[in-house]
């Protein structure tokens, strides 16, 4: 059997376009406990740049992702599972990697969007 190769990547902004763009923010990072691997890549820091980005519309549509997978919250920006979708939509990631994470981790995710909503 073949042996894997594993790249490691740091995420460094938001997809547009296909492309990462952006540089990392110091404010808008977080260290991760552990380092992930994700689809041949290694990744063990978030940038949140594309946070500056995020409209109501992005909000609407997480929510609307949540109600149609049966979830139903009265403030639903306090929620994990929000906080998991905007965060796949400002880092380009998909849910299923933070879907991955470890409970330190994604409410370390949570918290670090809770706060920037807030």
């Amino acid at each position: 059997m073949g042996e894997e190769k594993v790249e490691k990547k740091e995420i460094v902004g938001v997809k547009k376009d296909g492309k990462m763009e952006g540089r990392p923010d110091d404010k808008k990072t977080i260290e991760l406990s552990r380092t992930y691997k994700f689809e041949y890549e290694e990744i063990s820091s978030l940038h949140f740049t594309g946070l500056e980005d995020v409209t109501a519309e992005n909000m609407i549509r997480a929510n609307n992702i949540m109600i149609n997978d049966g979830t139903s919250v009265v403030v639903p920006e306090n929620t994990l599972y929000f906080a998991l979708i905007i965060a796949a939509d400002t880092t380009g990631l998909p849910i299923e990697f933070f879907k991955q994470l470890k409970p330190k981790d994604a409410m370390e995710v949570r918290r670090f969007i809770s706060n920037y909503f807030f």
